[in-house]
C-alpha cells in the first residue's frame, strides 16, 4: 500500500502547500474595520446628497420626469440602506473585537497583579522572619521601666530640703494673725503734695500811687 502511494505521488505529484498570511492581532482587526466603517460613512454621506438632489427635482417635476427621479431616488435609497446594513455590521464586529481586547488586557493586568502581590507576599515573610515578637515586646517593657525610673530621679532632684512641715492647723492660724496685723497698722499720713492747692486771687491787687507833697501824683491828678 506504502509503495502504490508513493508511486501515485511520483506520476501524479504533490500538491503545493498554499502559504497561510499570519492572523493581524485585535488592534489590526479593529483598525481595519474602523477604515472601511469611515469609507461606508463617506459613501452614504454622497448618497444623502444625491438624495437631496432628487427631492428638489421631485417637487418641481410632473408626469414622465417626475417618475423618472423617483425611479433614481429609489435605487439610491436602497444603495444607502445596504451600505448602512453592512456598517452596522461591522460596528458590530469592532464592537466584539474592541470587548475582546479589553478582556485579554483585563487578564494581563490581573496576572500582573496577582504576581505582584505573590513577590509581595514573599518579601514580607522574608522580612518577618527578621522580628521577634517576644523580643519586641521585652524591649518594650524595658523602654517603660525606664522611663518610670528616670520619672522617679527626676522627682526625687526636684525635691526641697530644710522646709518645715506645715499643717492646715497651722495656715488658718497664721491667716488670722495677719488680719490682726492690718487692722491695727495706722494708715500712714497723706503727703503733703497730695494737699489741696490754696486758692488763687480772681482781682489785682489795688496800687497805690506815690503822693507829692502838694496832694498831686506824678500826673498832676489829685490823690
Amino acid at each position: 500500500m506504502t509503495k502504490i502511494i508513493l508511486t501515485m505521488k511520483r506520476v501524479f505529484g504533490q500538491k503545493k502547500a498554499v502559504p497561510v498570511a499570519p492572523t493581524p492581532s485585535l488592534h489590526e482587526a479593529s483598525s481595519n474595520i474602523d477604515k472601511r466603517v469611515n469609507d461606508m460613512d463617506a459613501k452614504i454621506g454622497k448618497l444623502d446628497a444625491e438624495l437631496a438632489q432628487y427631492k428638489q427635482k421631485l417637487k418641481s417635476t410632473k408626469g414622465a420626469a417626475h417618475q423618472q427621479y423617483q425611479r433614481r431616488a429609489m435605487e439610491v435609497l436602497k444603495r444607502k440602506r445596504m451600505l448602512e446594513g453592512q456598517r452596522d455590521t461591522l460596528a458590530g464586529q469592532q464592537f466584539n473585537i474592541e470587548s475582546a481586547a479589553f478582556g485579554i488586557e483585563t487578564v494581563k493586568d490581573s496576572l500582573n497583579t496577582v504576581g505582584a502581590m505573590k513577590a509581595a507576599n514573599v518579601q514580607f515573610k522574608q522580612q518577618m522572619k527578621q522580628l521577634n515578637i517576644d523580643e519586641v515586646e521585652d524591649m518594650t517593657d524595658d523602654l517603660a521601666d525606664l522611663m518610670e525610673d528616670m520619672n522617679e530621679v527626676n522627682e526625687i532632684l526636684g525635691r526641697s530640703y530644710a522646709m518645715p512641715d506645715v499643717n492646715e492647723a497651722d495656715l488658718e492660724a497664721e491667716l488670722d494673725m495677719l488680719d490682726d496685723e492690718f487692722d491695727t497698722v495706722e494708715q500712714p499720713a497723706e503727703p503733703s503734695y497730695l494737699s489741696p492747692l490754696p486758692e488763687q486771687p480772681t482781682t489785682a491787687p489795688k496800687q497805690k500811687r506815690p503822693a507829692r507833697a502838694n496832694g498831686l501824683d506824678e500826673y498832676g491828678l489829685p490823690v
